[in-house]
């Protein structure tokens, strides 16, 4: 299920990594990302169980799922392993998902956390929430600028 949803309303972003899964949250205006959690991978049951949880308490209407996107623009193995994990959680949840370039989120999130004077070891619990966090903003400044231009040419019309 692919889809943008409506253009108000939470979204739920989701940097997948093969030992944990980094979330954050926008507000319903879809204007801020902020990161909420990280958890650990089990299985695909118990992992969509808890996001299917966090959807229903938070009232989210889309997710967002991180893409990992090589450098030279290709997606290689690990791009169809999310984009298969993405199916089937957005078939399990029936929810919209989309999917967005996290190329380089991670090691933008590592130094954002250490020049914030964090630990390493401190900055290995919550590095996948700030990643996710920072694919989420990502998305919502593309649609703000989207937004903001649809807007400008309606009102040249």
């Amino acid at each position: 299920m692919s889809s943008e949803g409506s253009a108000y309303g939470r979204i739920l972003a989701l940097d997948l990594g093969e030992k944990r899964i980094g979330v954050a949250l926008s507000d319903e205006a879809r204007l801020f990302a902020r990161s909420l959690l990280v958890f650990k991978r089990s299985s695909r049951a118990a992992d969509f169980a808890r996001i299917g949880q966090l959807v229903a308490e938070q009232g989210v209407n889309l997710i967002l799922i991180g893409l990992p996107i090589r450098l030279d623009g290709v997606e290689g193995s690990k791009a169809a392993w999310v984009r298969d994990y993405g199916a089937a959680l957005a078939d399990k949840l029936r929810i919209a998902t989309e999917y967005w370039d996290e190329s380089l989120s991670t090691v933008r999130a590592e130094a954002s956390l250490a020049v914030r004077g964090e630990s390493r070891r401190k900055r290995t619990g919550r590095i996948d929430a700030v990643a996710a966090a920072m694919i989420l903003q990502d998305y919502l400044d593309s649609r703000l600028g989207s937004r903001a231009k649809a807007a400008s040419d309606q009102d040249c019309s």
